[in-house]
């Protein structure tokens, strides 16, 4: 037996698809929402690319303190010039609360040129909730585990303007 955290789906082949993190299942305001589910969903919209969400919970500084945190969702475009982003912020509500819940549409949307991923192609959902909460990018994931180390930069800059 092997335990690693990671939600996989075998597949008819019996090869297995590592389809979510177990360690960063969302728990906004009491409803427990796996991070696959979001991705399931988002990244069948045709303007989508990829994506990675987080949900930053509420601190004791927060003004809302309802218990719900914010739920980020970053995503990269499948038409970066094409895509009405304004547009695109409705449609991935609308598609979220109709196929999975309300709970589920994000407080914010971020285009980014790239997500962070390891060189495996992991999402880096702890990482990224790490520099939201202010831990320097280069302390929260190690740049040479990366495809594309400048994708911190872009949620660092996100994080720098929260």
């Amino acid at each position: 037996m092997w335990r690693h955290g990671d939600w996989i789906t075998i597949t008819e082949r019996g090869t297995c698809t590592i389809t979510g993190r177990s360690d960063a299942t969302l728990n906004r305001g009491g409803v427990r929402l796996g991070t696959s589910e979001f991705y399931t969903v988002v990244e069948s919209l045709p303007e989508v690319a990829d994506s990675l969400v987080v949900h930053l919970e509420d601190t004791a500084d927060d003004d809302r303190g309802d218990g719900a945190g914010t739920l980020l969702l970053f995503v990269t475009l499948a038409d970066p010039d094409g895509t009405d982003v304004d547009e695109l912020r409705r449609t991935v509500a609308r598609e979220l609360r109709e196929r999975l819940s309300p709970r589920h549409v994000p407080d914010e949307l971020h285009v980014v040129r790239a997500l962070p991923r390891t060189l495996s192609g992991k999402k880096l959902e702890v990482p990224v909730k790490k520099i939201l909460r202010g831990v320097p990018a280069d302390q929260a994931a190690t740049r040479g585990a990366l495809e594309d180390p400048a994708a911190l930069d872009d949620v660092a800059a996100i994080a720098r303007e929260r």
